[in-house]
């Protein structure tokens, strides 16, 4: 028998290092080749990094949050003899990982997308089936995604005992769904009580509070929201806005869809009365490259939409907002925002948006102060829409008022700019025939 030293790959794009988010084996443990060892997050994407060869593992390097450099030792295997005696060398990419899609954006830490829609459990992951152990796939691996490991880590689940029933026995989240409740059945059915008593020894009953390092998206959204706070001096606007007439023609537009097709929200309207209004202020659809100094100022609008997903904040991108009809922001909205939730999305999916929309839905409340998502200079928010007496025409109404929440970069938008913005982005939601009618120049 000999040792085999597997390194830490370099995983592209100028990566340095990589921080540990799971282990998927132990000391002791017998892997396969291609089997997934450990899950790594860089400053780019989530990897899960698959056994080079098959052994038993003697030691690995690091602890879930540990940050270990690219070319360092990661994990030993005991190989039979005439296996390499060492990992690939540093430098050299890794022959198999897999980049899932996890973001390396993050805006508004109260930032969720208007399409978002609860998921509902399969029948296949409602079967009773679904929590009795399945067969491993060839090779021992056990399919599934980086989110749904974590999640099964969490939740005390060995995923060995869980049937997948994704496409080739893959686990999806809704069969981790049923697993846990078929545990929490069976705990119930068994009289099981939570644990009392004083577990840590210092008069603190047992689960009153647990300890949840902050590691891999978690961590990169908490070094973002830090980073643009500490460094960009934040200038909020909060103006009220009448969306009477917009609801008004939303619906319209909704009773001509055919059946079962998706129902437009204002997210997209609002996308289309942004472009607009950029076209007037055009020093808001700006990124800032503090290493050299420079505002790099777009003639496309790329816009970024807060997303809330399983995994923390996203913003995946509507790229070209302003070549795109209502239709084509609609489903390109509804195409990139599904493809974060569902943890699919790629990288340049995530990156590369000019200015970012962020909406809580119904649960938008009055005023928020949205985050700005760096090197952007601006973030509008959307609170929700409710229905309001107010005075128009010089008598009392009932109007459908929702607020905008706006945040600029004071460096590079004065407050003047940014209140003038938003007072033409207030006159096309609360007129929105504008939003489709061409800018006429005044002569």
């Amino acid at each position: 028998m000999s040792e085999y030293v597997f390194k830490m790959p370099d995983l592209g794009e100028g990566t340095v290092e990589a921080e540990i988010v799971a282990w998927h084996t132990a000391p002791g443990d017998a892997v396969a080749e291609d089997q997934i060892i450990v899950e790594v997050m860089t400053d780019k994407a989530a990897v899960e990094v698959p056994a080079p060869v098959s052994g038993r593992v003697v030691s690995i390097r690091g602890a879930p949050g540990d940050k270990i450099a690219v070319g360092s030792p990661l994990i030993v295997f005991e190989v039979s003899r005439g296996a390499p005696a060492a990992g690939p060398a540093a430098g050299t990419p890794a022959a198999a990982t897999s980049a899932a899609a996890t973001s390396a954006a993050a805006t508004s830490a109260a930032a969720t997308s208007a399409a978002a829609s609860p998921s509902t459990m399969s029948p296949a992951a409602a079967s009773p089936a679904a929590a009795t152990p399945s067969a491993a796939p060839a090779g021992g691996r056990i399919m599934t995604s980086p989110a749904n490991r974590r999640r099964a880590r969490e939740a005390g689940i060995d995923l060995a005992t869980v049937a997948g029933s994704g496409p080739g026995g893959r686990i999806v989240r809704e069969d981790l769904l049923a697993a846990s409740a078929a545990r929490t059945d069976g705990a119930e059915a068994d009289g099981a009580a939570p644990a009392t008593g004083d577990a840590a020894g210092d008069g603190t009953p047992a689960g009153e509070t647990s300890e949840i390092k902050v590691i891999g998206v978690r961590r990169l959204i908490a070094e973002r929201m830090s980073e643009a706070k500490r460094n960009i001096p934040h200038f909020a606007y909060v103006e009220e806005v009448d969306v009477t007439e917009l609801e008004a023609l939303r619906r319209h537009l909704n009773s001509k869809l055919a059946k079962g097709e998706p129902s437009f929200t204002y997210l997209p309207l609002v996308i289309l009365a942004l472009v607009r209004t950029l076209e007037s202020f055009p020093q808001c659809n700006v990124l800032y490259d503090a290493a050299r100094g420079v505002l790099v100022r777009h003639r496309a609008v790329h816009v970024g939409v807060a997303t809330q997903t399983p995994d923390g904040l996203k913003v995946p991108v509507v790229r070209n907002a302003q070549a795109m009809s209502l239709a084509e922001v609609a489903a390109e909205t509804r195409r990139v925002t599904e493809r974060a939730r569902a943890n699919k999305a790629t990288r340049e999916e995530l990156v590369g948006s000019t200015i970012t929309v962020t909406s809580l839905g119904k649960l938008g409340g009055i005023a928020s102060t949205p985050i700005i998502n760096a090197p952007e200079v601006a973030i509008i928010g959307l609170n929700k829409a409710v229905e309001r007496p107010v005075v128009l025409d010089g008598a009392v109404a009932v109007r459908r008022i929702m607020n905008l929440s706006s945040s600029f970069d004071h460096r590079f938008v004065d407050g003047y700019d940014a209140a003038a913005m938003i007072q033409s982005l207030k006159e096309l939601l609360e007129h929105p025939a504008m939003i489709f009618i061409p800018k006429v120049n005044s002569p």
